[in-house]
């Protein structure tokens, strides 16, 4: 077995951080969950799509691409930090949590305050690099990144809220490209939404039983054996949309098929999932990387050869 895949809990041991990074950096890094990038993916990847489809000429702005993947990681990471600190009283007494840097001890609830500061200096210095319009738009983002912590205590749907949170990007990228929205951005953040109700669906079916000990709140719960049902629906809604956003962007015709072929692999999971196996839903809701790059390889393509959106 790769050293990658030792954990303590969800906590990677002996991977890159632990071999590489000064010791006194790897508790920060991996508070930021810098060793585990699928959180990152998820939430650039709509950053991706967005800026592939707004952009003209048929290849997406590759230094806007870059800057958003630099902002998406220490973004990522200030929502990990805040989650935890939120979370801080539940994590250590959850078998898979309890490792994590603050209910562990390795970092301190001043020292991960100190280094969210850090984190959204570094994401403020990222976003005065775009233009007014999307700088809004990321100053909005906030307050879905600052609650999103907490509607595990006030609903059965938090899902739905990191959906409305990591999905902004979709409505950036474009902001970012073109200076303004355009129904396409609008329909892809909407897409996002059931994307992520999908498969952070999947990935709260590992923690169902220890989320009823701690009296905490989750799709999961709430569906229950109408999951895979529930992952039909909200996938055939994901997929839908993005075609549609896709037609409204003017993407040439080789987009579609290639848009089909991504969304199979969303279908794969709602057929092969085994909602009663902790594993299969971590490998399940991982898959979900494979999806974001073929759509995002669909999307160029489709610019290439399309007339982009009018």
């Amino acid at each position: 077995m790769a050293n990658s895949k030792l954990l303590v809990g969800d906590m990677p041991v002996d991977g890159w951080v632990d071999r590489f990074a000064p010791a006194r950096l790897r508790p920060y890094l991996k508070l930021m969950r810098l060793d585990r990038p699928i959180g990152t993916w998820l939430l650039l990847l709509p950053c991706w799509w967005s800026i592939a489809m707004a952009s003209p000429g048929g290849w997406p702005e590759w230094g806007l691409m870059a800057l958003f993947g630099v902002g998406a990681i220490v973004m990522r990471g200030a929502g990990c930090t805040v989650n935890d600190l939120a979370d801080r009283n539940f994590d250590g007494k959850v078998e898979r949590t309890a490792a994590r840097p603050i209910p562990s001890g390795a970092v301190t609830v001043f020292g991960a305050l100190a280094f969210l500061g850090l984190e959204l200096l570094i994401g403020l210095l990222v976003l005065i690099q775009l233009n007014t319009f999307t700088i809004m738009l990321g100053v909005a983002s906030l307050a879905l990144v600052g609650t999103y912590p907490f509607m595990k205590r006030i609903t059965y749907w938090p899902q739905a809220w990191l959906g409305l949170t990591f999905n902004f990007g979709a409505l950036m990228g474009w902001a970012a490209v073109q200076g303004e929205l355009h129904p396409a951005a609008v329909v892809m953040y909407i897409a996002g939404l059931f994307w992520t109700l999908g498969y952070d669906t999947i990935y709260a079916h590992q923690d169902k039983e220890d989320d009823i000990i701690i009296g905490v709140k989750s799709a999961a719960l709430k569906l229950g054996e109408r999951t895979v049902p529930f992952l039909f629906l909200t996938y055939a809604v994901t997929s839908t949309l993005l075609i549609l956003a896709g037609w409204l962007a003017g993407q040439g015709w080789p987009f579609y098929p290639l848009a089909l072929l991504a969304c199979g692999q969303l279908l794969w999971q709602a057929v092969d999932v085994d909602i009663h196996n902790g594993p299969d839903c971590l490998r399940k809701f991982k898959s979900n990387r494979y999806f974001g790059w073929m759509f995002l390889a669909a999307i160029i393509v489709g610019q290439a050869t399309g007339a982009g959106p009018a």
